[in-house]
Formats: C-alpha cells, sequence, structure tokens
C-alpha cells in the first residue's frame, strides 16, 4: 500500500529536479562569490563580466537565457564575455547587487551590466532594453551583445 504513495512522491521529486535544472536562474546562488569568481577568471582572460539580472518566472529571462545558449549567440558569449546570471526573485533578492550598477533593473527584467575585468561599470541597461526578450530576434539579440563585447 505504501508503494504507490512513494513511488507517486518519487516520480514528483524527479519532475521538479529536472525542471529546476532547466530554469536558468539558481535562487540559492551567492550571487556576489559567483560575480568576484567570473571577475577573477575576466581579470585572466581579459574578457569583459556579463552579468544578466532576471528571474525564473520571467518569460523575457527564460527566452534571453535560451538565445544566448545556441547558434551565433552562445558563439559570442563564450568569446567575448564572463557570463553571471543572478536572480532578482520577485524583486526581493540581490537588490543590492544591481543597485550598486545603477539599478539596471528598474525598468525590467532581464536587465544586464558589461563590467570591466576591474570591476568598473562598462555598460548598464537603464531602459528595459531587454526586458522584452521573448519578442527580440536571434540577430537582435546578437547585436545589442554584440556592440556592448566592443567596447572593452
Amino acid at each position: 500500500m505504501l508503494r504507490r504513495p512513494l513511488l507517486a512522491l518519487l516520480a514528483t521529486l524527479a519532475t521538479t529536479a529536472a525542471l529546476a535544472a532547466t530554469l536558468p536562474y539558481n535562487e540559492t546562488a551567492d550571487a556576489k562569490a559567483e560575480l568576484r569568481d567570473a571577475l577573477a577568471q575576466a581579470g585572466q582572460s581579459k574578457l569583459p563580466v556579463l552579468v544578466i539580472f532576471g528571474a525564473n518566472w520571467c518569460e523575457d529571462c527564460r527566452a534571453l537565457d535560451a538565445a544566448l545558449k545556441s547558434g551565433k549567440n552562445a558563439e559570442l558569449m563564450a568569446k567575448s564575455f564572463k557570463v553571471v546570471k543572478v536572480d532578482v526573485g520577485n524583486f526581493n533578492r540581490n537588490l543590492d547587487l544591481a543597485n550598486s550598477y545603477g539599478n539596471p533593473i528598474k525598468k525590467g527584467i532581464p536587465a544586464a551590466v558589461v563590467l570591466s575585468p576591474d570591476n568598473q561599470l562598462i555598460y548598464a541597461t537603464r531602459g528595459g532594453e531587454l526586458a522584452d526578450a521573448r519578442h527580440m530576434s536571434e540577430t537582435g539579440i546578437y547585436d545589442f551583445f554584440s556592440a556592448h563585447a566592443k567596447h572593452q
């Protein structure tokens, strides 16, 4: 009798774990530590750090994440940036980090900042430039990030 409920529970846990593995933002990550690590790696590679602020509930955040993992956008990310994704939850997580770069999330998420390897702000979204990412084309996303990769 206990076998069926136990199997159902295990199936639910497996499904939940699989879904969590596909979500772009780690809600339990130490964003400051991940950023420190990326800046250290950037110092060695001389690449800028791209910090993308977003949340798993945000459709545009998930769309941007998927777009950055495929085709020419994935190639651009790999060769031009050290990427850190920062979860902002329901605008109740890592807000101090966003504020330290001029509050790029003020007009919506996803939002992005580009940092030099010595943590100097090169660029930050200010007007919700990526907040409609689900309607941006692959080329539009590529052009947006490519323009900011060149300002190194």
